[in-house]
């Protein structure tokens, strides 16, 4: 059993965190608007409950920098203290003072304040005022305050994740009572599944709602990282930010967290020009970069968007052919989506200089990866001159997820609505053999299609297919997208949309690339879900 010491420890943590991010947007909003009365009441609350906790708890030495600074801030005030360059420096280093003495708690050894900063601070405040004068207004300020406890509780992500996973045991075989209880025409039976349908179902949305956590717990720490990254490039970026109250997983938050930090980077590295070239393309001297969210059904889009330089089609292009991707004519003849695409392959960059932010051999393909690996999928698009804008399609939920079911012969498969374009039904006369492929013109463009029959008959390698190898007038096409490229796969039969809960394959079958996973459904039949980003990767590769 853990301790009640440590259970107050985990809280104070996760409390002075958050305290600590919000510290850090604030500093952020006051160095531009230093005379808003609003932010400086927020940061002088903010450091004075994290001094009482700090103190509730026995960390002294936090205690006692909190109190520091938010002297400080109670005579910037006041007016006392005025929010120039020197003591906006000084501030920045007691808040990552904090951080640091925050994020140390369970380190090894406890993080020490250097001397020199304390100093600084003393100066800030001994020289304006007498911090004393200040202490007995701040405790004025908070003497017949009425006491309440809080409506939140904290609890550890990995109790969550194991309540999710037992929600998924039982939401199969939910579907499977269910379906029985239509099979046997028992009313009785059909009531009481209808009725364990309906209650799974909250339990269902009750446990991932209790995941959600706000995008702006991540989006809000941009800010000063934007800030930090354009002193280093010598450059002046304007970061505006929508969407922070959307909601989404909090492990896939943490999951992606990383790859929007390195796309801020690159956007303002790479992306953003200097003010001297902005003015000759007749920009504004200083760079915009938006960092946006929103909603769409079952998906949260983020977007961070530049005006930058954009990317050179013809550049790209170029490059692709050199690092002997494709020839020059397979080249030419890619569409300006599919183009942009090979900047997420491996090792692929058109960087010409390394900076202090980037070039660390970390690429766009890591990127990739990690949105992969929630099932998510990423898109770039660039307009040279004009700025480049990258969309990250994300689940809210990495167990269970929406899926679209279809039959191939005997079997089952389900390909997520994540990777889902659309679904037609094409003339077989209006497919085209092209080498050992087949391809067909769909709403403008050529898409490479797929019989999922001849592919779940053969190995990969050997995949041929030939139109007279396709039986019946008209096909079933599911148009995939991964990677700002599409791909049309074959089925026999369109079955319906459905929730899933993916589980790992076991051993043989997990080595076969083409799957991802596998479900049951509620017949108890077995279904496999199929790897789009694998299959999707093979076939254009073939082109």
């Amino acid at each position: 059993m853990k301790s009640r010491d440590q259970e107050y420890k985990e809280i104070f943590i996760a409390e002075a965190l958050e305290y600590y991010d919000a510290l850090n947007r604030h500093i952020s909003d006051l160095e531009k608007t230093p005379e808003d009365e609003q932010v400086l009441a927020e940061v002088f609350r903010l450091l004075h409950n994290l001094k009482a906790n700090a103190k509730a708890i026995g960390y002294e030495t936090i205690a006692d920098v909190s109190h520091k600074l938010e002297t400080a801030f109670g005579l910037i005030r006041n007016k006392e203290l005025s929010f120039s360059d020197e003591v906006v420096t000084v501030l920045f280093d007691g808040i990552d003072l904090l951080g640091e003495m925050i994020t140390g708690i369970d380190g090894p050894k406890e993080v020490e304040p250097s001397p020199a900063l304390l100093k600084n601070l003393d100066i800030i405040i001994n020289t304006q005022a007498d911090s004393s004068s200040e202490l007995s207004k701040v405790q004025k300020y908070y003497t017949s305050k009425n006491l309440s406890l809080s409506d939140l509780i904290y609890i550890q992500i990995k109790k969550l994740d194991h309540l999710m996973n037992l929600v998924g045991e039982l939401i199969i075989d939910r579907d499977r009572i269910v379906s029985i209880g239509k099979e046997l025409d028992h009313d009785d039976l059909k009531n009481v599944s209808a009725h364990l349908y309906r209650i799974t179902e909250e339990i269902q949305y009750s446990v991932m709602d209790a995941r959600l956590v706000n995008v702006g717990s991540l989006f809000n720490k941009f800010p000063r990282i934007v800030r930090d990254i354009a002193v280093t490039e010598k450059k002046e970026i304007n970061l505006e930010i929508f969407g922070s109250d959307i909601q989404i997983d909090r492990n896939i938050l943490q999951i992606i967290t990383d790859s929007l930090l390195h796309l801020m980077r690159n956007a303002i590295s790479h992306g953003i020009e200097k003010a001297d070239v902005r003015k000759k393309n007749k920009k504004t001297p200083n760079g915009n970069v938006i960092l946006s969210a929103q909603n769409d059904r079952d998906t949260v889009i983020l977007k961070l968007i530049d005006d930058g330089k954009g990317i050179d089609q013809e550049e790209v292009r170029r490059a692709i052919v050199q690092r002997g991707f494709l020839t020059a004519d397979a080249a030419n003849d890619l569409r300006d989506t599919e183009v942009l695409s090979y900047l997420f392959e491996p090792g692929f960059s058109l960087a010409k200089e390394v900076t202090e932010v980037s070039g660390r051999g970390v690429g766009l393909d890591v990127v990739k990866n990690a949105i992969d690996s929630i099932g998510g999928r990423i898109r770039v698009d660039s307009k040279k001159g004009e700025g480049t804008t990258f969309t990250l399609f994300l689940p809210t939920s990495i167990a269970v997820k929406g899926a679209l079911l279809c039959q191939v012969e005997e079997n089952f498969y389900a390909i997520p609505l994540m990777h889902t374009d659309s679904v037609v039904a094409l003339p077989t006369q209006e497919l085209h053999e092209v080498g050992e492929l087949l391809v067909a013109d769909i709403n403008g463009e050529t898409i490479t299609i797929v019989s999922m029959r001849e592919l779940f008959n053969t190995d990969i390698t050997e995949y041929r297919v030939k139109k007279s190898d396709l039986a019946g007038y008209a096909q079933n096409i599911i148009i995939v997208t991964y990677n700002n490229r599409k791909l049309g796969l074959i089925v026999d039969k369109l079955l319906r949309q459905q929730d899933i809960v993916i589980k790992a394959l076991s051993k043989p079958v997990n080595t076969i690339e083409i799957y991802a996973g596998v479900t049951l459904l509620g017949s108890g039949k077995v279904c496999l879900v199929l790897d789009v980003a694998a299959i999707t990767r093979y076939f254009l590769a073939r082109r």
